[in-house]
């Protein structure tokens, strides 16, 4: 999961960043008719280049791309960024599966295979993305999508344990401390499947990709015991543990960047990688097979593939990007903060959430609906007493 809300700022007040605006619009001025287009005759002919519209629909996470970043893209091409929201991604895939229209939507690693073998994705492009160069090579090719046909990514993180340390005096290193009776009612949660299954997976030395029935019934009782200890941070009613942290509700939660980054400056917060290791997330750009504008989309992938842009996203989201070349303009405070760019003997244990296959998925699915069904059980019985 890992994509929780943002707060943006402004940069268009900060003269760096008009510098770069003039920049890009120099360049694009210069560049535009030539994205995806060879050097024939016939090509540098106007009449042979499709008209582009004058919208895209873009569909994420609420308050997932800055305001700003959007606004220079249309003064710079007059293609309006219409920004349309989903609260979870199984939402989203709901959306696409029964023909919703969106131009460009962002996706979970483990979760572009679903589409792509449902032939819900495009193949992008990639005369139209030049700017593709700029990724890291660790990014490319990944197992999710061998050959890069259907995404992009954008984003990637950690997911961790956040401790108040005034509240906590045990020095925390493993995720056995969820389980520690010593925090019952003050353990936050997500109600995220495939992430906390992972964890409960993890803690007992197994694959968080796990499809062995076996690890996956004892990964349930795990869970079982969780939900003695913690409570659900959705009723909080808010995409960030930060709160229920910061008013001493919850002394410990499952988190991500954003979360330390919220809360730091109100309370006494450690963010710990466990031991065991971490479970990391990663979001992607991907274009459905249905979409309207799917050039008007690349085009703006290739935009924010830029550098300067790359930067402004890393910058007001909080989130580690995976264009390379971004990584001089980004801001020391944001470069260097280890919670989200940590180093990589912090990185030795993390695995990556993949797809799962459809018995997998089956599997997963069953443990989770049992945990909840448990809880249901559970929260009956408290009623009636």
């Amino acid at each position: 999961m890992g994509r929780r809300k943002v707060n943006a700022y402004s940069w268009l007040h900060r003269p760096f960043y008009v510098l770069i605006l003039i920049l890009i619009s120099l360049t694009m001025l210069i560049t535009a008719c030539d994205i995806g287009n060879d050097d024939s005759e016939e090509d540098s002919d106007p009449t042979t280049t499709p008209e582009l519209a004058d919208q895209l629909v873009y569909y994420s996470w609420e308050e997932d791309l800055p305001q700003s970043v959007m606004d220079a893209f249309t003064e710079e091409t007059g293609i309006e960024v219409v920004y349309l929201t989903y609260v979870s991604q199984e939402e989203a895939i709901e959306n696409i599966r029964n023909g919703e229209t969106y131009d460009l939507v962002v996706m979970g690693n483990e979760r572009v295979p679903i589409l792509s073998r449902e032939n819900l994705l495009a193949e992008l492009d990639y005369r139209n993305i030049p700017n593709s160069r700029n990724i890291s090579p660790s990014f490319r090719n990944l197992s999710y999508d061998p050959e890069s046909k259907f995404s992009i990514p954008y984003s990637w993180g950690t997911t961790g344990i956040l401790v108040r340390i005034d509240l906590v005096e045990e020095e925390v290193t493993s995720w056995d401390v969820l389980w520690d009776p010593t925090y019952t009612g003050f353990v936050g949660i997500w109600d995220d499947p495939r992430t906390t299954i992972g964890i409960a997976l993890m803690s007992l030395g197994y694959s968080p990709n796990s499809e062995n029935p076996a690890e996956l019934e004892e990964a349930l009782g795990k869970l079982q015991e969780l939900r003695a200890t913690s409570v659900f941070l959705e009723q909080f009613d808010d995409y960030t543990s930060a709160p229920p942290l910061i008013d001493g509700t919850v002394h410990m939660a499952i988190g991500y960047a954003y979360d330390v980054l919220e809360s730091r400056d109100s309370a006494q917060i450690q963010y710990v990688l466990p031991e065991e290791g971490t479970i990391l997330w990663g979001d992607n750009w991907v274009i459905p097979s249905n979409a309207a504008h799917k050039r008007e989309a690349e085009l703006f992938l290739d935009f924010l593939l830029r550098p300067e842009i790359s930067a402004i996203l890393s910058e007001e989201t909080y989130y580690a990007v995976v264009n390379t070349e971004a990584y001089p303009l980004i801001d020391e405070s944001i470069i260097n903060d280890t919670v989200i760019y940590p180093p990589a003997e912090d990185m030795v244990n993390a695995q990556i959430l993949l797809p799962l296959s459809d018995d997998g998925k089956a599997l997963h699915d069953d443990i989770w609906a049992r945990f909840m069904s448990s809880i249901q059980e559970e929260d009956v019985e408290e009623s009636q007493e």
